[in-house]
Parts: structure tokens; C-alpha cells; sequence
């Protein structure tokens, strides 16, 4: 009854592990590649209003991840 339970354990510590990878890949990017911060990124402040939408970030991290994940999952 303990292995059910201990490869949930592992499956869960991994995806922290890659959570916290993320997080700081994310963090780096945001300084090094300005990301957030593209052309095609939607910012509109009027007033005491803002509102930010990063269109292009968005599409960029997607494309780059569809190429990544393909490359380690293709079969």
C-alpha cells in the first residue's frame, strides 16, 4: 500500500523542483531578455487605471515551449 503513496510523493517533489526552476528562469528573463516588456505587449494606464496584457510574451514562451517539449517528447 506504500508505493502508490510514494510515487505520488515523488511526483509531487519533482514538480516543485521544477516549479522553483521555472520561477527563477522567469525572474532572470524578466531582467536579462526584457520580457514583459516587447513591442506587441498591451499597456494602457488612464488615470488611476491600468491595465497590462503581455500579448507577445505570451506567444513567445509558447512558441519556445511547443519547440522544447516536442524536442523531449517526440516519439
Amino acid at each position: 500500500m506504500g508505493a502508490p503513496w510514494e510515487s505520488f510523493g515523488k511526483m509531487i517533489l519533482l514538480t516543485g523542483i521544477f516549479l522553483v526552476i521555472l520561477g527563477g528562469f522567469m525572474i532572470a528573463s524578466g531582467k536579462i531578455f526584457n520580457l514583459g516588456r516587447l513591442p506587441g505587449d498591451i499597456f494602457v494606464q488612464r488615470g488611476n487605471f491600468t491595465f497590462y496584457f503581455p500579448l507577445l510574451t505570451c506567444i513567445l514562451l509558447s512558441v519556445l515551449l511547443t519547440i522544447i517539449l516536442n524536442l523531449f517528447f517526440r516519439r
